[in-house]
């Protein structure tokens, strides 16, 4: 049963949602709060979107944003989503990155989901650097939904997950199947860890990386929540780093941090020298 919204209602649930996770929410978003925020007010009982607002303010715990969160987050993801970034990667930037005789590469992806991106780009480092390779992969997947970070983390997908950009090769050599689950082999799984990030927040503490993701999440931040976000991920990379967002963003009017990079119709980002 969908509960109907009021326009005042999303005014103020939107003001919330964008305090806690940054995302927007027009007055044009009533049916997709109504979709998808209906069934935790069946759940808790609660008989309109005033009452979970106020029991979201005055949840100390935090259980209940947890759950809008993961409610309301898009987790559109899917294993190759969008080829080109990582037709870049195999043909042009992990080539010439270990050329230069490096025996380590750190990776965050900023926004995973329930992890294909991460599994994705393991993938294609352990076909790039073979079986015998000693060099260390780190690749560090976050997001603000524990639902997804949950998944992510236990790197198992149902046939429509695993079959949404995957060929039936890569199926086989890289996953198990386990009760009607696809787990990601361990040799990929061991490249990765995730943990639960908030990007509004401050992540200094993540270190350095050689190699960020940030793709189609910025999108649903305000102009200045997105400013905000690339200036600080330009502090997390090194020095000769790479940023990667989405096919249809740009950061021209956004963060002044980085030159704009384009190969073979791919586009990538570096440092402003």
């Amino acid at each position: 049963m969908i509960i109907k919204i009021t326009p005042d209602e999303l005014s103020v649930l939107a003001r919330h949602i964008h305090e806690i996770c940054g995302i927007v929410l027009d007055h044009n978003k009533a049916y997709l709060a109504e979709s998808r925020l209906s069934p935790l007010l069946e759940e808790l009982k609660l008989s309109n979107y005033s009452e979970l607002y106020f029991r979201a303010r005055t949840d100390h715990e935090g259980k209940i944003n947890a759950r809008i969160i993961n409610l309301i987050s898009t987790n559109e993801t899917s294993f190759f989503r969008d080829r080109t970034p990582f037709e870049l990667l195999k043909n042009k930037l992990f080539p010439e990155f270990f050329s230069g005789g490096a025996r380590n590469i750190s990776i965050w992806s900023a926004a995973c989901s329930t992890g294909q991106e991460v599994y994705t780009t393991g993938i294609i480092l352990k076909e790039l650097l073979g079986e015998k390779s000693q060099t260390a992969v780190k690749i560090v997947g976050t997001d603000i939904s524990d639902h997804a970070i949950a998944q992510a983390s236990y790197g198992k997908y149902n046939r429509i997950e695993i079959e949404r950009g995957l060929p039936a090769e890569k199926i086989s050599a890289y996953f198990t199947e386990e009760a009607g689950l696809y787990k990601i082999r361990d040799e990929i799984r061991y490249m990765a860890s995730f943990k639960k990030i908030n990007l509004l927040e401050q992540f200094i503490s993540m270190g350095k990386f050689d190699l960020i993701f940030c793709r189609n999440v910025a999108i649903y931040f305000s102009p200045e929540n997105r400013k905000s976000l690339f200036d600080r991920l330009a502090y997390q990379l090194n020095h000769s780093g790479i940023l990667i967002i989405g096919s249809t963003e740009s950061l021209f009017g956004v963060s002044e941090k980085f030159e704009r990079q384009e190969h073979s119709g791919a586009v990538y980002y570096t440092l402003k020298k």
